[in-house]
């Protein structure tokens, strides 16, 4: 891989260590600063709307300005939230808390580009591994996420978790540095900048447009549901804070681990393929969770949960860039990421409430209906693809 996709893939790590540790703390900060349980995953939620509000911005942003300034710009938002979050930990703050994750939520959005500027800047036939590369980030993140947790939240006396957010300020920073030594494929030839566009409804009801989002979309909804829920109901069932942090840390590994040898999959057997072998895992891991609730249920669980997101994931990225030319792209990706964050979001908004409300065994088991909804659509609009545009 070249210089530029190493780069990314280190950006991706520091930003998903941000990602995690909020993720691993979201719902315990939620019980100490929000007025009603029902509200306890609200700031988790936020930072999700941050990041689909960023998606069409982010992408039409790049468009103007190029990637570096773009991702300049997502660094800079990481910060000044990770510093509202810091402030509304010392404050006591629950509004000023979920505006400092709305902020760090917007920084993700652009960073969620990383892998799409990855593919720009290699050849066509890379692409697989290069998105494969970029993900590997999280492996490290895997790592970095929980322990920064751990070891920092109680850094300051007083304070629980406020350490924590300095070290998001520290992280950001480093991203910020290390982006400035990537190059960047901005400008199109002027040929390309000359070429027609198709108008975006033309795009986006496309076969091969249409499968990549439900899958990318379903494979992160029930992730993101079933791993935000997951600290809560092992708090229920009286694990610690640290057992949570543990299985999330494992989880982590299970999303992006397996982006070693995803690309060769792809490769190798198809995107569409890996596509649905995402599925079965996310199936294996709802019935696991089915099965109990011992800490080795949720460690296997999420694996499994991981394991599938990533195929499902990867893969899905890999069949939507099949789907628009290069002077396309900007508002393709821009929908693209639109379309699947805004369900992310509402995820993230009813998560809490799920597993408060129906429990988690009831919450697992309304995800069978959703992945085997998935499946359907990925096998009736598979054949309708040219082999061509998956490459």
């Amino acid at each position: 891989m070249n210089k530029t996709v190493i780069i990314l893939s280190l950006c991706q790590a520091l930003l998903g260590t941000g990602n995690i540790l909020l993720i691993a703390m979201a719902a315990l900060i939620g019980q100490s600063l929000a007025p009603s349980d029902a509200f306890i995953t609200l700031p988790l939620a936020f930072q999700f709307v941050g990041l689909m509000s960023a998606t069409i911005p982010a992408s039409m942003i790049m468009s103007k300005l190029g990637r570096r300034k773009g991702f300049y710009l997502g660094n800079s938002l990481g910060i000044i939230g990770a510093i509202g979050c810091t402030l509304a930990l010392l404050y006591h703050n629950f509004f000023a808390f979920c505006v400092g994750s709305f902020l760090l939520g917007m920084g993700i959005g652009f960073g969620t580009l990383y892998r799409f500027a990855a593919v720009e800047s290699c050849a066509p036939e890379q692409k697989s591994r290069a998105i494969s590369f970029v993900m590997l980030g999280g492996v490290l993140a895997a790592f970095l996420g929980p322990a920064l947790a751990v070891e920092t939240k109680d850094l300051i006396a007083d304070y629980p978790f406020t350490g924590s957010f300095i070290g998001v300020i520290c992280l950001n920073i480093i991203a910020f540095l290390m982006l400035t030594q990537a190059q960047f494929q901005d400008s199109y030839s002027s040929q390309e900048s000359a070429a027609p566009q198709r108008p975006l409804f033309e795009i986006i009801k496309q076969p091969i447009f249409v499968l990549s989002v439900v899958a990318a979309t379903v494979g992160y909804v029930v992730m993101n549901l079933l791993m935000s829920a997951t600290p809560l109901a092992m708090h229920h069932h009286g694990f610690s804070f640290e057992d949570s942090a543990w299985v999330i840390q494992w989880h982590v590994l299970g999303m992006f681990l397996p982006s070693f040898i995803t690309g060769k999959l792809i490769q190798k057997y198809g995107a569409i393929k890996l596509i649905q072998i995402g599925a079965v895992f996310i199936l294996l891991c709802i019935a696991v969770n089915y099965h109990g609730q011992s800490l080795w249920h949720f460690w296997s669980g999420l694996v499994l949960l991981g394991l599938g997101w990533n195929f499902m994931f990867i893969s899905a990225t890999h069949v939507v860039t099949g789907s628009y030319q290069p002077h396309e792209k900007a508002k393709s990706q821009a929908a693209n990421e639109f379309m699947l964050f805004s369900m992310v979001t509402l995820s993230a908004l009813s998560s809490g409430w799920l597993e408060a409300s129906i429990g988690w065994t009831n919450m697992n088991l309304l995800m069978i209906l959703v992945v085997c909804a998935s499946i359907l659509v990925v096998w009736r609009y598979s054949s309708k693809i040219d082999p061509a545009a998956l490459r």
